[in-house]
């Protein structure tokens, strides 16, 4: 089989196509271009995508991974040779289910190729399962290494054992598994069977007899508890007799009361109809109650306090506040005008005339004399002036003692304002005291209205007393209802009964006895329901005799199927041993392959090779006197190891498929590369070789 062309939509792919040639390819592109996506491609166009896997802690499943980012649905084609006809693959998403679709066809023709399934299309095409593939003909860095794998390990047993892949050893070991599983199988298989069948015949034979035994102990219980039942029964009956003569007492004693309630209810009603109701007496005297209440309260309220009328500041003895804020308020404007400097007209004059006396004396001496004389008269007028203002302002101080000017009006307005709070308090003390009166003198006459001039008291006992024959009538009524109430019932609970017929010697009492009686009753229903029950038991098991039949027929069984079983395990080890010697042989064909490989990618370095029954490898180089694991080689020489253990698996296994490389070849030197191209090259002479490489070397190789 050889692959022609793909194209996908799968993971980062996005209907991207990629040509292939029948021999080598390298397909050399840059980390995350998408080598292993087409290499998951390919594994996953033959073989489908498993739906059951899941995601775990540490790996996404397939149908998540590679699910495509562009979020189509996932798609692909692939255009192959095989068996000299051109065919094409195609999968597509089915719902929810990636790859769901499969369609197989001659690309030329278009017609099916029913042979070609979803399931069978990969190892129809290559050969081998999904797992020998993997791990043969598909070369990834990160699992170079070939671990031990069932399908694997048959088909190479098979192959260097038999010389083909028909594994006939096998399926011979896999029908005497069969044929033993048959007979016995954990807890499954023939064997099993007839010791189950055996096991139960022996149990329903125990239970035959225990139900037996089980039957009797039952019915001899019954008996017992019939006997008891019919003590408990007349003793009932002697009871019932007694009580019968007891409740007739108890009836004459009953009417008795009665007839003494019905007099004194009698009695009392004709009292109380000359009284006031009881309901008149309860308002009257919570009216009472009310108004004493509202007294009590009245008595302990208090008139407000108030203050005595503030004293006039010495400063306004003997005034009113308003009087006295008056005064403050004209003195201050008074002591504010007398304050200021004195009037400058005066001054100003007697420049003037001095000014004019000079200017005139220029013209004419004799005009000097009568200007000298005004300016001096307007001199002595202003200095006059000055000093009567000083006066008055020194009176207006005097009658203020040690007051500033500019509290003498907050002086006055504070006066006023404690004598104006005081007159509010006296005014509103008064209208309390007057509302307090007003409602005392109306509660006077309340109360007198309501006691009709006695003492509250007097009414108070007055109406306590009606109220009290009320009451004594109710009760005298509900006790008369009640003993009616009693005789109806002791009436109707007095049942006629009759002398028990046989001579009672219990001493239980009733409700006792009614117990007693109820628990047999039970315990009989209990009886009769296991008798019935295992009885019953019994009819399902079967006869005895039958099943004592059947446990002998089944014993036979039993010995010869262990006679066969016995036969088996004698041919399966057998088998084994020849199988196990076969295996011993196989690993050294392939470890030949392979060391002939691995010395060609060394350049003959290491000249011998182990290939333990595990698939794990072991080496020695030149000079070393002793194989040693694979682990302690360096990182590129154990990728070329396991690379010539896939070869040399790949050319027994998968001789018409494909072989697929993803970045195998990375951790090679130059010069073990070209020996890995070299093999490959030759290796493409008989199959397709696809190689993805991030690196440029391999091209390089090809292009010499």
């Amino acid at each position: 089989m050889k692959i022609l062309s793909m194209t996908a939509t799968f993971g980062k792919l996005s209907h991207q196509s990629l040509t292939l040639e029948p021999g080598i390819n390298v397909i050399h592109a840059p980390n995350e271009w998408g080598k292993s996506t087409w290499c998951a491609f390919i594994v996953a166009m033959l073989y489908g995508i498993d739906t059951k896997e899941r995601t775990t802690a540490t790996a996404l499943a397939d149908k998540e991974r590679y699910a495509p980012w562009s979020g189509e649905p996932m798609s692909g084609r692939m255009n192959i040779s095989w068996n000299g006809k051109n065919i094409t693959l195609e999968r597509s998403s089915k719902g929810r289910v990636p790859f769901g679709e499969f369609r197989a066809y001659e690309t030329d023709s278009g017609l099916p190729l029913p042979e070609l399934t979803a399931a069978n299309c990969g190892q129809t095409l290559t050969g081998i399962e999904k797992s020998v593939f993997t791990k043969s003909a598909f070369i990834r860095l990160s699992d170079l290494p070939v671990t031990q794998d069932e399908a694997l390990r048959r088909r190479l047993n098979a192959l260097v054992t038999t010389g083909d892949e028909s594994d006939t050893g096998d399926i011979l070991a896999q029908k005497l598994r069969d044929l033993k599983n048959k007979c016995r199988h954990n807890k499954t298989g023939l064997l099993p069977q007839a010791e189950a069948q055996r096991e139960d015949l022996q149990r329903r034979l125990l239970q035959h007899q225990q139900l037996q035994t089980q039957l009797e102990t039952i019915r001899a219980s019954q008996q017992e508890l019939t006997d008891r039942k019919a003590l408990l029964e007349n003793h009932r009956q002697a009871l019932e007799y007694t009580a019968a003569r007891e409740g007739m007492q108890r009836l004459e004693e009953a009417k008795t009361a009665c007839q003494s309630a019905q007099t004194a209810w009698e009695q009392l009603h004709a009292r109380c109809q000359m009284l006031p109701s009881e309901e008149f007496a309860g308002q009257q005297l919570q009216q009472l109650r009310a108004l004493q209440t509202q007294q009590a309260a009245l008595d302990a309220e208090s008139l407000p306090t108030v203050s005595p009328a503030p004293a006039a500041p010495k400063e306004f003895a003997g005034m009113t506040p308003e009087e006295a804020l008056n005064k403050a308020t004209s003195d201050k404007a008074a002591f504010d005008q007398l304050s200021k400097a004195p009037s400058p007209v005066f001054g100003i004059l007697a420049a003037v005339f001095a000014a004019a006396g000079i200017g005139l004396a220029l013209l004419r001496w004799y005009f000097l004399i009568p200007c000298v004389l005004l300016s001096a008269l307007m001199l002595i007028l202003h200095l006059r002036s000055g000093k009567q203002q000083a006066a008055l302002r020194d009176a207006i101080l005097s009658g203020y003692g040690t007051l500033p000017p500019e509290q003498w009006i907050f002086a006055a307005q504070k006066y006023s304002d404690e004598m104006h709070s005081h007159v509010q308090q006296e005014t509103a003390a008064k209208a309390v005291s007057d509302a307090l009166q007003s409602r005392q003198q109306a509660l006077r006459q309340n109360l007198f209205q309501l006691t009709q001039g006695a003492s509250p008291e007097e009414t108070l006992q007055k109406w306590d007393s009606v109220i009290q024959e009320h009451q004594a009538l109710a009760a005298a009524k509900q006790t008369l209802t009640q003993a009616k109430n009693r005789v109806i019932d002791l009436s109707a609970a007095i049942k006629p009964a009759q002398l028990p017929e046989l001579p009672d010697t219990l001493t239980l009492s009733e409700a006792e006895t009614d117990t007693a009686l109820q628990d047999i009753s039970v315990q009989l229903h209990h009886l009769q329901r296991q008798e019935g029950q295992c009885i019953g038991q019994k009819e399902t098991l079967g006869a005895e005799a039958a099943l004592t039949q059947q446990l002998n027929a089944v014993n036979a069984r039993i010995g010869q199927l262990e006679d066969t079983y016995s036969a088996l395990t004698v041919a399966m080890e057998t088998l084994t041993e020849a199988t196990n010697e076969l295996q011993r042989k196989f690993a050294p064909r392939i470890a030949a392959r392979a060391q002939a490989l691995f010395g060609k990618l060394t350049g003959g370095r290491y000249d011998r090779l182990q290939l333990t029954q595990d698939l794990s490898l072991n080496t020695a180089a030149e000079g070393e006197d002793s194989l040693a694991s694979a682990r302690w080689r360096s990182e590129g020489t154990i990728d070329q190891l396991y690379l010539a253990l896939r070869l040399a698996v790949a050319e027994a296994l998968t001789p018409q498929s494909p072989l697929v490389l993803d970045d195998a070849l990375v951790r090679f030197d130059d010069t073990r590369l070209a020996s890995a191209m070299e093999l490959l090259t030759e290796a493409a002479e008989e199959k397709q070789v696809i190689l993805f490489s991030c690196q440029t070397r391999e091209q390089a190789y090809l292009s010499r």
